[in-house]
């Protein structure tokens, strides 16, 4: 008589959304690695953990369609048992629990250590920043704070994500380097909102006495900063990354709109002329650095002056980096209160009127650096092409250096000087110098 042989659990951890999330997802798979876990990113496992986001529309259809996806393989025998976290489940768990009731547990945001009991772990908190990171070998995210205070009238983070609460430097320093003994040489730090860091354990903003902390790690080549707040940045910031070389010449500032009436509704304390004048005194602080920015269009009342105030603005500002999304009318916020009144079709057309404009800038930027040498960190090899990217572009949402693998060898992970032959809108094509 044959036995039913023991099959070893496979613990499958499914990341959707931003990098903030990416980063929880490495945290819960070193929590299971350290007790004892056979734990894969995206690939095939028997136990499934969805790490969901619940920002704007689009998200969260992605994130309930993976859910459905799941139930489905359930059903048909496939995987044992698959549970539902993050943002999505911290902010509808009861509609949820009633729509698709075969997810064996749903779990929010902030209940780590409830879903490790039911995936038979257990919490261990002497694993202080330590995870399994699941990005190319010479990056990684590294979280210096959780939750967001600001007002903002059209978004729900605080809603999934809680108050503002910043990690210490002590625990940030060591936790980069650890990830730099594993050949981590470049951060890229992310927060709700990096400018108000330290704010609640310092009492002032600190973001400042962090990177100076941070760019004595040994190992540790390029500091990245990511998601900083218009409003009230601290900048001090400014001459550290003017005078620290590792410090990346890049800051990412979601700005979302410039007409004033519109900033004023969206609750963002700013105003055209101030915002103007900050990416001024940023550019006159740091020559050449690099501004990334988002935009959003279609907020309720958005007129076509509004539009063309914020289109003419983006012309203007020639923004090194910029993406644009669609308003997305979200429930529990203080825009849901208004009249989501532009018509999704206008909506769409404004974004790509913006992308279009950013297109033509992105290209003329780019001619610019056709002759130039840049350091290059190498990411991946892809197809014919070696990838990589300068100081002034950070992974999936810039542009890539692309060099020819047929005809040049350059290492995975490491950095090299290129030259850059060739350019389009969003790609550089570069041979090592």
């Amino acid at each position: 008589m044959r036995t039913k042989s023991l099959k070893k659990n496979r613990i499958n951890v499914i990341t959707l959304g931003c990098s903030k999330n990416v980063y929880d997802s490495e945290v819960l798979m070193g929590q299971l690695k350290a007790s004892g876990k056979d734990v894969v990113h995206e690939q095939e496992g028997n136990i499934v953990v969805i790490n969901t986001c619940g920002f704007i529309d689009n998200a969260k259809a992605e994130s309930v369609n993976m859910i459905l996806e799941y139930a489905k393989k359930k059903e048909d025998g496939l995987v044992d048992k698959f549970f539902v976290t993050g943002c999505l489940s911290e902010r509808y768990r009861p509609d949820l629990e009633k729509e698709i009731p075969n997810v064996d547990q749903y779990f929010g945001t902030t209940e780590l250590p409830a879903l490790l009991k039911a995936l038979g772990a257990d919490y261990k908190h002497e694993l202080l920043g330590e995870r399994l990171t699941t990005t190319p070998k010479n990056y990684a995210y590294l979280k210096i704070a959780e939750g967001c205070d600001r007002p903002c009238s059209f978004c729900a983070i605080p809603i999934m994500r809680g108050k503002h609460v910043s990690q210490t430097i002590e625990k940030l320093v060591k936790e980069a380097e650890g990830l730099a003994k594993n050949g981590v040489k470049e951060l890229i730090l992310i927060a709700q909102d990096l400018t108000y860091y330290g704010l609640d354990i310092y009492k002032k903003r600190n973001l400042g006495e962090l990177l100076e902390a941070l760019v004595k790690v040994d190992g540790i080549e390029w500091i990245r900063l990511h998601y900083a707040f218009p409003t009230g940045f601290p900048m001090d910031v400014l001459e550290i990354m003017k005078r620290e070389p590792k410090i990346c010449n890049y800051i990412d500032i979601p700005l979302q709109h410039i007409s004033d009436s519109i900033l004023k509704s969206m609750r963002r304390g700013t105003t055209k002329e101030k915002t103007t004048k900050l990416l001024k005194d940023f550019r006159k602080a740091v020559p050449g650095m690099t501004i990334r920015t988002t935009l959003i269009v279609g907020y309720p009342g958005e007129t076509q002056e509004d539009f063309e105030t914020m289109r003419d603005w983006v012309q203007e500002m020639k923004f090194e980096r910029l993406g644009c999304f669609a308003y997305s009318h979200e429930e529990n916020t203080h825009a849901y209160l208004l009249e989501d009144n532009v018509p999704e079709d206008v909506k769409q057309n404004r974004a790509n009127e913006i992308m279009e404009i950013q297109s033509q800038i992105s290209w003329d930027l780019n001619q610019e650096k056709i002759g130039k040498t840049f350091r290059c960190i190498i990411d991946r090899k892809e197809g014919e092409y070696f990838v990589g990217r300068t100081e002034f572009d950070s992974p999936d949402v810039d542009n890539e250096v692309l060099i020819e693998a047929s005809k040049h060898y350059v290492k995975t992970g490491e950095f090299v000087m290129v030259k850059i032959t060739d350019a389009t809108e969003f790609d550089l094509y570069a041979e090592p110098v």
